[in-house]
């Protein structure tokens, strides 16, 4: 029998948001956060096989006065097998937070894209009360459990049972609990290490303060199972052009799914829709010119000549804020043949507008065909990013319906009382 290789990566990552100080004398304010995670770790150490020496947990107490602490905090995310984020009302407007969310969520939906895991590794914990109808759409569908009895435990958070020694059996109880769930989940999602992200380059999965809800139309222009050339391998596509997966020999899942999944960890809002279910001819006058789209778009689309032609008045017609991706996988042969070939430069012809202005933009290679499923996941916050901007900068400002009122204008306060009036009325001649 093969030994089994020990796994000796921590546990946990606690993402929480630091609390500035108060004062000069107000002492270390992250001190309870402190002792949460120690408790933890002494409750994970009892609970399973990891070694002596090993890290139970990760926190980033003291590092940010030192250098290099970005790398090591990717190093973390990457490593660790569940991500805890300890929810406040400072955790949701923390970019750093926001920043950690996405980078582990985005690793966790790649080992769900690939098969490698299919459980959440995400183990929410209440720091102190805040209102879950103000969560973010980014983390909504994560489930915060009451892990005490009598709704203490929501309606105080952990900082509460801490600081209010009535309460210390309900926070000894709760710790446990959560250390608990987060040995379970470990042990369910198998989440398999990933790659260190850049952590200047990562966007945060909250939305800034004031900036509303935030939309994005994703349409899909491929073919299906049934419409594809009988020449074209037709493994990419199944009953409906949502089941496109370009990159089926990285992914188990469609390109729509993954796509809308990463969109939605950026807090946003998304609409997914087939082009072949679309009329480009009435954008303009429809919903979609009111919020940013993004069109994935299969370059043997352009096999089928009234799609070709329905691309064509769809670039005519393209706002600012319409931007595109060209999946072409590396591992597909037919890409980089004859017709691959032959059907890349009939896009440039079909979509000259859209094309464009991505590569005078900063998404250039969202566009010149992007090879591999991580290229994807990388570029597209990008040009959710850029699109975004786009609609910002260019959106006409639509008024509410109602009776027009002229714009105020500054009256002369000396005003003439006829053609030959030429009396000075402040009695100056």
């Amino acid at each position: 029998m093969q030994d089994r290789v020990p796994d000796n990566r921590p546990y946990f990552f606690l993402s929480y948001a630091h609390t500035p100080q108060w004062g000069p004398d107000s002492g270390d304010p992250d001190h309870w956060v402190r002792v949460l995670f120690n408790d933890l770790c002494s409750h994970i150490m009892a609970l399973t096989d990891l070694p002596g020496g090993s890290p139970a947990g990760f926190m980033d107490r003291e590092m940010r006065s030192g250098e290099g602490w970005p790398e090591k905090l990717s190093e973390n995310l990457a490593a660790c097998r569940v991500f805890v984020p300890l929810f406040s009302p400072r955790y949701f407007s923390s970019e750093m937070c926001g920043r950690e969310w996405y980078a582990f969520h985005e690793r966790m939906l790649n080992a769900r894209t690939t098969g490698t895991a299919t459980a959440s590794a995400i183990v929410p914990a209440l720091w102190t009360r805040v209102d879950m109808r103000e969560l973010p759409d980014s983390v909504r569908h994560i489930h915060v459990e009451d892990a005490s009895s009598g709704g203490r435990y929501l309606n105080n958070g952990i900082y509460g049972l801490i600081k209010l020694s009535r309460l210390r059996d309900e926070y000894d109880e709760t710790v446990f609990g959560l250390a608990e769930r987060i040995v379970q989940a470990a042990r369910e999602a198998r989440l398999p290490p990933g790659r260190p992200r850049d952590y200047e380059s990562t966007p945060s999965a909250f939305k800034p303060r004031g900036t509303g809800p935030r939309h994005i139309r994703l349409t899909v222009a491929a073919p299906t199972e049934d419409s594809v050339p009988e020449h074209r391998d037709a493994r990419p596509y199944g009953d409906d052009a949502l089941d496109w997966n370009p990159y089926h020999t990285e992914s188990a899942r469609a390109l729509s799914t993954h796509a809308e999944e990463l969109i939605r960890s950026l807090d946003y809002r998304v609409t997914v829709a087939a082009f072949d279910d679309e009329n480009p001819a009435e954008e303009p006058h429809g919903s979609a010119e009111r919020q940013p789209g993004i069109l994935l778009v299969d370059q043997w689309a352009l096999s089928d000549e009234e799609r070709r032609s329905r691309l064509k008045t769809f670039d005519a017609y393209a706002r600012p804020w319409v931007s595109a991706i060209v999946p072409r996988c590396r591992a597909d042969l037919q890409n980089h043949g004859p017709e691959g070939r032959r059907l890349a430069e009939e896009l440039e012809r079909v979509m000259p507008t859209i094309l464009e202005r991505a590569r005078r933009g900063d998404t250039r290679i969202a566009v010149n065909g992007v090879p591999t499923l991580k290229s994807f996941t990388k570029v597209l916050p990008d040009v959710v990013a850029y699109t975004t901007r786009q609609f910002l900068k260019n959106a006409e400002v639509r008024l509410p319906p109602g009776p027009h009122i002229p714009r105020p204008r500054l009256a002369d306060p000396y005003p003439q009382s006829g053609p030959d009036a030429g009396d000075d009325p402040r009695g100056e001649a």
